[in-house]
């Protein structure tokens, strides 16, 4: 028998800190491995940041011009923008804007993600009041808006989210979720 909670109720069970629902691995159990950052290369950061910074509210930690000599005597010149959401550690973002010389833009676009497509899951807490800026920042492709989604547990039941897909405006494959109940474990 299924019981279907109310809605406040659901969104009430729903509103844990975000220090609960990303905890650290315990000591004894980690690896030497940490993800560290993920970085896109982009046509115009100013435009990026329209919305990673206004729009989904990540803080820029990291904002420089790049000079490297080039091999004809010339200057490679790039502009790096380093953002973190809650972690001062992992999950940073990047974005890599080369100004000279610039790089062509990738030409193949697909309907949906194919393989070679990174697809990067974002979590808020607070999707229903970002999702309007994010759908109108420019050049966003707006794929899915956000909709509920219920993934199985291993062990019964289910795990229900907010999901929504974007493409940002350089062709990235973004999906912004809110967490309505508790996340996966292992276990699941």
């Amino acid at each position: 028998m299924k019981i279907k909670l109310p809605l406040f109720l659901l969104l009430l069970c729903a509103m844990p800190s975000m220090s609960i629902l990303a905890e650290p691995v315990d000591a004894e159990q980690r690896i030497s491995v940490d993800i560290r950052r993920t970085t896109y290369i982009v046509n115009d950061i100013d435009n990026s940041l329209k919305l990673y910074r206004d729009a989904l509210g990540l803080k820029v930690i990291y904002d420089q011009m790049i000079n490297s000599p080039m091999e004809n005597g010339e200057t490679r010149k790039r502009r790096l923008v380093l953002m973190q959401a809650n972690d001062t550690f992992i999950g940073a973002l990047g974005l890599l804007q080369y100004i000279y010389p610039e790089k062509p833009q990738r030409q193949e676009k697909f309907d949906e993600p194919v393989p070679g497509d990174p697809i990067v899951v974002m979590n808020v807490s607070d999707l229903d009041t970002r999702w309007q800026a994010v759908a109108v920042s420019p050049k966003v492709n707006v794929i899915e808006a956000p909709h509920l989604v219920e993934y199985p547990r291993a062990g019964g039941g289910k795990i229900a989210v907010m999901v929504s897909m974007i493409r940002d405006p350089d062709g990235y494959w973004i999906e912004i979720n809110q967490l309505l109940d508790a996340p996966a474990k292992a276990s699941d």
